[in-house]
């Protein structure tokens, strides 16, 4: 799975860095590790060698969770390596619980790309997965067993070491991984593959994505229903299941839907019909207690500012000043607190407003300048977003482009 970078989130504890792109894993991981682990050591594997040792069995089970969660990783890398041959920038991976997800910034410019980027990694799986088959049963001589005779394939099987039990039990486990990635709904693979084809169809990206994302809702349904059958039928493990995660691709698809609708809704309105005009402004060597004294507590200002001979500089915000101790205040310039201009995403006055939505996404930030040439024109915010979002009808809901302002 691969998802456009949309809202900001903990990535999660950062476990490394590979090809370029930072590792992280999610809590979640390890509830997932538990489970592989105990349902392999005091299910599957006792049943497929009764003969091993409790330490045998828990240890496979244990590595067996790990070689999974590195299936997974392998899956996304591919994605990241697809994104990046093809132009879109991909700066992190996540593992979690419902296996992981490569984040890109924006999303892919072309039909052809998005269903590269998304069809690369279930080909990846599948090829896990037929390759670690292909050497498990090499590896336990099974490739001329008749399964239909349980007594043999019961001795072949509890004869197999612990490489070949691994293998024997990665396999499968990744193709399934890549067939319920091809599931045709948002955000799966599968969904972004359907999304490619709309798209070429219709040279609609924001229609191809509602026409997805409303099949991701129908399968997330589809899953949950099927959940509740089996837990229905007494089969509480799968039930849970499938449950679980049809209401994760449910939502999923559900919140990209809207993402869709809000998107179309700025595609077409310039940045600087919505960017704020009248503001305070502020000279580099201003000391910071008078800022504060002066401008910070005079207005309900948050971000401001700061121009040196009509050239914009720098913006110094409510959050600088509080990671100052307040008794350097009297002896600190604003230019000393200030993010440079050469650190700040800006927009120029023509951009359209789109663009605004994966700004504040992918960079995390509550206001984004407009600027031409060394002016600056206005700023603008999530909430000008949110009211003029509001001023044309859009969804009652929180717009998934709004967040808590840190206090």
């Amino acid at each position: 799975m691969h998802t456009a970078t949309t809202r900001a989130r903990a990535p999660g504890l950062r476990f490394g860095r590979l090809f370029g792109v930072e590792l992280f894993v999610d809590w979640s991981v390890l509830l997932v590790g538990a489970l592989i682990t105990f349902n392999l050591g005091a299910g599957l594997f006792r049943f497929w060698h009764p003969g091993w040792s409790d330490a045998e069995r828990w240890v496979t089970a244990g590595a067996a969770a790990v070689l999974f969660f590195a299936s997974v990783l392998a899956h996304e890398l591919a994605h990241a390596a697809m994104g990046r041959l093809t132009g879109v920038k991909v700066d992190r991976i996540t593992l979690f619980i419902f296996g992981g997800h490569a984040h890109l910034h924006g999303e892919p410019k072309r039909p052809l790309i998005e269903l590269s980027i998304s069809g690369i990694g279930p080909l990846v799986s599948l090829a896990i997965g037929i390759g670690a088959t292909a050497l498990g049963m090499g590896l336990s001589g099974t490739y001329e067993l008749d399964w239909g005779n349980s007594e043999q394939a019961e001795l072949v099987v509890s004869a197999m070491g612990p490489f070949a039990t691994l293998l024997m039990w990665l396999g499968p486990v990744n193709v399934a991984l890549a067939l319920f990635n091809l599931l045709p709904g948002l955000p799966l693979d599968g969904g972004r593959v359907l999304r490619a084809i709309f798209w070429a169809a219709t040279r609609d990206f924001d229609k191809a994505t509602r026409w997805a994302s409303r099949c991701g809702q129908l399968v997330g349904a589809g899953l949950v229903a099927l959940g509740v059958l089996e837990l229905l039928g007494g089969r509480l493990g799968p039930g849970i299941g499938f449950a679980l995660i049809g209401w994760f691709l449910f939502s999923a698809a559900r919140f990209t839907h809207r993402q869709a609708r809000e998107r179309e809704a700025f595609a077409a309105v310039p940045i600087s019909r919505l960017m704020r005009t009248q503001m305070g402004r502020v000279p580099p060597q201003l000391a910071v207690d008078t800022f504060v004294s002066e401008h910070l507590m005079a207005t309900d200002q948050r971000a401001w500012p700061v121009e040196a001979y009509g050239q914009f500089v720098g913006l110094v915000v409510w959050d600088d000043v509080r990671r100052l101790p307040q008794s350097a205040w009297a002896h600190t310039a604003v230019r000393e607190l200030m993010t440079p201009r050469s650190r700040l995403v800006a927009m120029k006055p023509g951009e359209p407003a789109e663009r605004a939505l994966e700004l504040f996404a992918e960079r995390d930030v509550d206001q984004i300048p407009i600027v031409e040439g060394a002016r600056l024109l206005g700023l603008v915010r999530r909430a000008d977003l949110l009211k003029w979002y509001a001023l044309q009808g859009g969804d009652d809901r929180r717009p998934t482009f709004m967040r808590p302002v840190s206090s």
